[in-house]
């Protein structure tokens, strides 16, 4: 099992979603921005690093949100998600094929990650 983390990015009453690169796992599907944890690395550390990367931004980690398992004939992960700011920077898509931001209903009209659908109902 790979340890995943992700940034449920909050603005406002609104959530930013990303929409998953069309040669992926998952193609097509949206998703909270994240990735793999790396040797050596804490999960806050990883998270800062990957947002960076994908999204060209700093985040502010204000809380853990819940912890996913995800396993299919490709993929055996734990996604770990995280409540989080945007600090700084303007969003550049470095990853992804698109994103928006959406509130915590409208969320469920777009078609997620599986471990992302789940944590819909966490969220306030």
């Amino acid at each position: 099992m790979i340890d995943v983390v992700a940034a449920v990015i909050k603005k406002g009453n609104k959530y930013l979603i990303a929409q998953r690169n069309r040669n992926k796992h998952f193609a097509f599907h949206y998703e909270f921005p994240g990735g793999k944890v790396d040797n050596g690395e804490t999960f806050e550390i990883a998270l800062q690093r990957e947002i960076k990367e994908e999204l060209s931004i700093d985040i502010k980690i204000q809380e853990k949100i819940s912890s996913q398992k995800h396993k299919d004939n490709k993929i055996n992960v734990k996604i770990h998600y995280f409540l989080c700011e945007h600090l700084d920077g303007k969003i550049k898509l470095s990853e992804h094929e698109d994103m928006c931001w959406s509130t915590k209903m409208d969320l469920y009209n777009y078609k997620m990650a599986p471990g992302d659908s789940k944590i819909i109902k966490f969220l306030k």
